[in-house]
């Protein structure tokens, strides 16, 4: 039976009801459920269709049809949707479904195999929901769906958990090379198969199917469609676009300002510096331990004369001995379990974590970083545990505020980022950015950088942050950065190590947050018993811990950075107002190229500069696919190339191949070459 309630086209068969109705230009809102009323959420925020836009709808005996714009949606008469570019005539989504309804029907098939799937949970109201879509052309390419540890650029055929861990981050927005982008606007932990014969998404714990799809003609403009659908960043304060100074840890005051005194000693640029973890008493005091930070607001003030910016890490994580405990528990502001003990993460205590889904918990723990943190003029923090993450990862065990942590729990980091947003909003803030180490579709508009978590210090894992930050600007986070050499590990006295570090940082300054991070060996003697002390901090981690030749390099890049400043504005810019990622694939800026769909191992950043990162060791030299409908400029000796091609290029240790886009004005910034660099910094590189 096909309806129309406005601008809404209703399937309605048995048990089942089907809503199709347009949710902004050229974009169209699916939802469908067995439940009796069809559930009222909107996971991820998604703006309601602008006032006047109006659906043409056809209805006939046989099937129906709903278009909006570039985008068109037919339902059969037993209830098959297919998906068109309404303007071309292409069919951009066809469901799977394998049964005998129609006879007649072309795939008719005895394997009776719905395309939405609702299979009832034993014991719940909820379904495990499998949507199937068939796969139009084998040889689509996908990109996009957050962040994963892995190096696929092309997510054709990909297997992926739709939940949320350290290193990882479900956004399940994909781009397809067909022209069209896809949400999956559900939170509850599943799976994604972008399988080369089925395309199929589950939710293991949901009341309905909830998916936005967008058509459009260019990469760019499917993006910024999702962009207006789900927010976008805040503008990107100044202090973002220098240098980030971090390290596992600084553990005392003294300490963490010898190393900024330093850096303004040697006139390194230094926009920020990074108080890390386990500078409180217990996990969930939120204040800073006496014992090591005697005087944070004296500590404020001098970083603020030397303009330095200061990042304060934050925990989610409540310890069972702290001071704020009783009173959570009390009034139902941490996570609960199904089953067992309430302990979710046994690092340096028993703790379970504050339910941000709950809008008491976000005012509570925002309240108490206020006055403990904000009140000494610290507005930046660094949002750790985001996933959140769990000693084991039992998603079935969890409860929140808003649903068990099946249903809804993809959420929690979303939710994290909005309680530290809506506090520096009420404050007055607009330009807000806080590092996370998680999200979920809309995190970006509550200020998100997202870090792609306790990687390994390997080659390996270098190359897989390479396509994690590329499909997260996909997925609608321009905001994006990595611990600069790895988190775990590496010696800086270790000369191949030494390498890694080198090639990772000159890629740092083409990322959109330029930030030096890790757990460097070997491990420090703990600065005392009591309190974080006893979490013990890794080796020094300044860029000149690594030798005087690694110190030149280092200086040669942090000072690329700053001539960059106007141009990375600029993106920053553009990531505001249209959603712009700020890392790019190639194919975002030449989608008629079709070489740029496939080479995953370069990127634009922003408009102009194309980068081409050393991921390998003991590289000397690489091969350069310059994209075609452009000329090239090499950044070092000015060389000119027609692009369409490629070319050899050389890359001593000192040198990541960048090249200048000819023609685009966007910023008047150039880069001059290896000797306009070191005229600027001083610094003989060779």
């Amino acid at each position: 039976m096909f309806l129309q309630q406005d601008n809404r086209l209703v399937y309605a068969y048995d048990a089942e009801k089907l809503w199709i109705e347009p949710w902004g230009p050229n974009a169209l809102r699916v939802r469908a459920t067995k439940a009796r009323e069809m559930p009222a959420e909107d996971w991820a925020l998604l703006k309601p269709p602008a006032t006047g836009t109006a659906a043409r709808i056809d209805v006939s005996p046989d099937s129906a049809c709903i278009a909006n714009g570039k985008i068109k949606a037919v339902v059969s008469k037993l209830g098959k949707l297919t998906v068109w570019h309404a303007e071309k005539g292409e069919l951009l989504l066809e469901e799977y479904a394998r049964n005998r309804r129609d006879v007649r029907d072309p795939k008719c098939s005895a394997l009776e195999v719905e395309a939405r799937e609702f299979r009832p949970v034993p014991g719940r109201e909820d379904y495990h929901l499998t949507m199937r879509f068939e796969s139009v052309d084998p040889a689509e390419k996908l990109f996009g769906m957050g962040q994963y540890q892995q190096p696929l650029f092309d997510l054709k055929g990909a297997d992926l958990e739709l939940a949320q861990r350290n290193s990882q981050a479900s956004v399940p927005f994909l781009l397809s090379s067909r022209g069209y982008g896809l949400l999956w606007n559900n939170p509850a932990v599943g799976r994604a198969v972008l399988g080369r014969n089925v395309m199929t998404f589950e939710a293991y714990s949901t009341a309905a199917l909830d998916y936005w799809v967008v058509a459009g003609d260019t990469p760019a403009e499917i993006v910024e469609a999702y962009a207006d659908a789900t927010g976008k960043v805040p503008m990107m304060p100044e202090y973002g676009l220098g240098f980030w100074q971090c390290k596992l840890r600084y553990q005392t005051q003294e300490e963490l300002l010898g190393v900024a005194r330093e850096y303004r000693r040697r006139g390194l640029p230094l926009d920020l510096i990074v108080v890390d973890f386990f500078h409180w008493p217990l996990q969930g005091d939120w204040k800073f331990d006496p014992a090591y930070w005697p005087d944070p607001d004296a500590m404020v003030r001098e970083l603020r004369d030397m303009q330095v910016e200061l990042m304060v890490s934050i925990w989610p994580t409540v310890d069972r001995r702290c001071e704020n405990y009783a009173e959570m528990v009390e009034r139902g502001l941490l996570i609960r379990v199904d089953r067992g003990v309430r302990i979710a993460l046994d690092f340096q205590g028993e703790t379970v974590h504050a339910d941000f889904t709950h809008p008491e918990a976000r005012r509570y723990v925002w309240d108490k970083v206020r006055r403990n943190y904000y009140a000494k003029g610290i507005k930046v923090f660094w949002l750790d545990e985001a996933e959140p993450e769990y000693a084991a990862y039992d998603f079935d065990n969890y409860r929140y505020h808003l649903g068990p942590n099946a249903r809804i729990g993809n959420l929690y980091p979303a939710e994290y980022a909005r309680a530290f947003y809506e506090g520096l909003r009420a404050e007055g803030h607009e330009q807000i950015v806080n590092l996370v180490r998680c999200a979920w579709a809309g995190s970006q508009r509550y200020g998100a950088l997202v870090w792609s978590g306790d990687v390994a210090s390997s080659w390996a894992s270098f190359r897989s942050q390479l396509a994690a930050g590329l499909h997260m600007g996909i997925a609608g986070l321009p905001w994006w950065t990595t611990d600069i050499g790895g988190f775990h590990g590496g010696d800086p006295a270790d000369e191949a190590f030494r390498e890694l570090f080198v090639r990772w940082f000159q890629w740092g300054a083409f990322c959109p947050v330029f930030r030096l991070h890790g757990d460097r060996e070997p491990p420090q003697p703990p600065m005392g018993t009591t309190g974080g002390a006893a979490c013990r901090s890794g080796a020094a981690n300044e860029v000149w811990s690594y030798g005087e030749r690694v110190f030149a390099i280092c200086k040669k890049y942090m000072a690329i950075r700053e001539r960059l400043r106007p141009y990375t504005r600029q993106l920053m810019q553009q990531a505001h107002a249209r959603g712009s990622p700020v890392m790019r694939p190639l194919f975002y800026e030449f989608p008629e190229d079709p070489r740029c769909w496939e080479t995953g191992e370069q990127y634009m950043f922003g408009p102009k500069y194309l980068c081409c990162p050393v991921m390998r060791p003991g590289v000397s030299s690489m091969t350069v696919y310059l994209p075609r409908g452009a000329r090239w400029v090499g950044m070092e000796g000015g060389d000119q190339f027609d692009g369409g091609q490629t070319v050899e290029v050389a890359c001593p240790i000192d040198y990541m191949p960048v090249f200048e886009r000819v023609g685009v004005e966007e910023a008047q910034i150039w880069l001059s070459g290896v000797a306009e660099v070191t005229r600027l910094t001083g610094t003989n590189v060779e």
